[in-house]
């Protein structure tokens, strides 16, 4: 029986990359920028931002983006523009607290990143049972050693858990890691295609999904 669902956070548990394309675009042009396209954004998500900013616009000078992206951030967090987590989303991580499973977040946003989703007032609070980031691991996906605090923190084997992410570096840490993977392809940033078939156990169209293909294993 699986007893722990790891869930990855950004077009996983909420669609970020259609949001982060539009906060990103409002910064740049604070910072009189054209507008970045979206298929440069979707061809560099994934990588750390201030690494695809040059690519994403060319030229832009990275001090003032990386002074004024927090600003821009924080608004869009207040206004309900990011980290938006679906209602449906929320039920299935409902059903399978219901279920007898532990839920556990694995991403590789940093600790300042990720704080907000964990603060006891978050719609995550009593649903989720831990969070896993760049502030409490020691390394990042792909590396299968991202799940190594987690896996000996909680006392889970890799066997007892399926993983639930949206790139092919999720799955590649999952499998080396052996544990199972569910590729949740809602985003549309990446299609079936793009995965080493031997790393996905499933793959689902939309998150609530992942409860039959769990049921399933």
């Amino acid at each position: 029986m699986i007893r722990a669902v790891i869930v990855d956070v950004d077009d996983t548990l909420c669609l970020t990359e259609a949001a982060s394309f539009e906060l990103e675009n409002d910064v740049l042009a604070a910072l009189g920028r054209p507008p970045m396209s979206r298929a440069v954004h979707r061809a560099t998500w994934g990588e750390i931002l201030l690494d695809a900013m040059p690519h994403r616009s060319p030229g832009v000078d990275l001090d003032r983006f990386a002074a004024l992206f927090p600003i821009w951030h924080q608004r869009y967090l207040a206004e309900g523009r990011l980290d938006v987590i679906p209602p449906e989303n929320l039920a299935t991580l409902d059903r399978l607290v219901l279920d007898g499973r532990t839920v556990l977040l694995l991403t590789s946003r940093t600790e300042p990143e990720v704080r907000h989703l964990l603060e006891p007032d978050h719609v995550l609070a009593g649903r989720v049972a831990g969070a896993y980031h760049q502030g409490n691991t020691r390394f990042r996906k792909p590396d299968p050693r991202a799940f190594d605090e987690l896996l000996i923190e909680t006392g889970l084997s890799p066997e007892r858990c399926v993983y639930v992410g949206d790139s092919p570096g999720d799955a590649l840490a999952a499998g080396g890691a052996g544990i199972r993977f569910i590729a949740c392809l809602q985003s549309g940033v990446r299609g079936l295609d793009d995965f080493d078939p031997r790393y996905v156990t499933a793959a689902v169209d939309t998150f609530p999904e992942i409860l039959s293909a769990i049921s399933n294993l």
